[in-house]
């Protein structure tokens, strides 16, 4: 089965927490903090595999999660680091965030390897904040938590080619005589319902990849049929062979069918539309009304495209068109799919930035990443990590937004989930 969609979720490893501890040794009168940092969680790679052609694993399996780091000890000893976790995909698959719909990572290269989340920071143990003035704190740092994201898995043929069309034009046909695929073949609509891909061979020049994608029809940009994963394939082409029946047989009009293509294509993608295209004028060898290539090459000439005659069937003229193609493609530049300045990369720094205030009846709230982030860290119960904890507001600028938005003396203030009294 073919498959090049999927959704699933992702989460990278927790960071551990940070050890509260103190020395507790015979002849040692007073220990001082011994806890250990946490350990890092583990980081969600994708990987390209070359034996995987399809994402067909990922309708059964939907959620992934790299392992989380260990938890400090006493006696300054670290937690253990969460597990890396690898996640095989074919090659051309792009990676989006379903909730901005941003690109992580666009895997088209032999073996690439990216890193698409990184795991939690591990905490520090409460011997990292020993002061002269605080000599026995009893808080420690919380671990980082991973990123959890719902994904999308694209899965985008690589070709130097794209065979374009309505159904039963002959693509499947072309496709089996100038390379060693071996598609379905018949005469009806929809024969082809999964994109077939194959190799032509160095005689008509350098070789190059050839994909057939199924047919287009009116409505594809929209979702119509199995419009919008067809139209997907085309993006990673260089070189469009447009072909068009002009046997007249099934009582077509190659014009129509020509601009009718044409304007899903432009719908679809702006870009897509203006890839260079040569029309491939096929069955002319049951040809019924030579008006209908008349026509069709009336149009080429009002476009500036080129066009072949040619017969998949009986194979006249197709040795000129991939003779041709083999020349085009030589001068025809790969560009990168997707530009680097387009992705979106997460790095845990974005997760901690910004906190908000604003007035609930009578209480001042506050909350964000930052705010909680330091929450994490303190112990509520202790004088001195309160006091920790007031000065990290007070460096994160807390303390004077809630001056300029108007907290007086003895207002109510929530934290996150703790609640205080304003004071200045």
């Amino acid at each position: 089965m073919f498959t090049d969609y999927a959704k699933i979720l992702v989460k990278s490893g927790d960071g551990g927490d940070g050890a509260i501890s103190f020395r507790r040794e015979k002849y040692v009168a007073a220990g001082g903090p011994d806890g250990g940092d946490g350990g890092k969680g583990g980081d969600v790679y994708f990987i390209v595999d070359k034996d995987i052609n399809t994402l067909v694993d990922f309708r059964y399996k939907k959620k992934f999660k790299a392992e989380n780091g260990k938890n400090g000890e006493a006696n300054h000893r670290y937690g253990k680091g969460g597990e890396d976790l690898y996640i095989k995909v074919p090659i051309g698959t792009i990676i989006k965030d379903v909730e901005t719909g941003k690109i992580l990572a666009d895997l088209s290269e032999k073996n690439q390897v990216e890193k698409i989340f990184p795991g939690g920071r591990g905490g520090k143990g409460n011997s990292h904040f020993a002061t002269s003035t605080r000599q026995a704190p009893r808080f420690s740092q919380g671990g980082e938590k991973g990123i959890e994201k719902e994904i999308i898995l694209e899965l985008k043929l690589l070709a130097d080619v794209g065979l374009i069309g309505f159904p039963n034009v002959g693509k499947s046909t072309f496709l089996s005589v100038v390379t060693s695929a071996t598609p379905k073949i018949a005469d009806y609509h929809f024969t082809t319902l999964e994109p077939n891909l194959g190799v032509v061979k160095s005689e008509y020049g350098d070789s190059f990849v050839i994909a057939d994608i199924p047919g287009i029809i009116e409505g594809a940009s929209e979702g119509t049929g199995l419009g919008l994963q067809f139209l997907r394939h085309i993006e990673r082409t260089r070189l469009l062979l447009h072909v068009i029946d002009v046997s007249g047989i099934e009582g077509r009009n190659p014009v129509q069918d020509f601009n009718t293509i044409n304007e899903e294509l432009k719908k679809y993608s702006e870009k897509l539309s203006k890839r260079k295209q040569i029309i491939v004028a096929n069955k002319i060898d049951s040809i019924q009304d030579e008006n209908l290539y008349n026509e069709l090459e009336k149009l080429a000439k009002e476009n500036d495209m080129e066009i072949y005659k040619i017969s998949a069937a009986t194979r006249q003229g197709m040795k000129e068109l991939l003779v041709r193609v083999s020349e085009i493609l030589k001068e025809l530049p790969k560009e990168e799919l997707v530009k680097q300045e387009e992705r979106k990369v997460y790095t845990l720094e974005e997760k901690d930035e910004g906190f908000t205030i604003f007035k609930e009846k009578d209480m001042w709230v506050v909350d964000g990443p930052a705010v909680q982030k330091i929450m994490r860290r303190v112990n509520l119960e202790d004088n001195e990590s309160m006091h920790y904890f007031q000065k990290c507001l007070d460096n994160l600028g807390v303390n004077q937004k809630l001056k300029e938005a108007g907290v007086q003396e003895g207002d109510t203030v929530r934290v996150v989930d703790w609640e205080l009294e304003w004071y200045d």
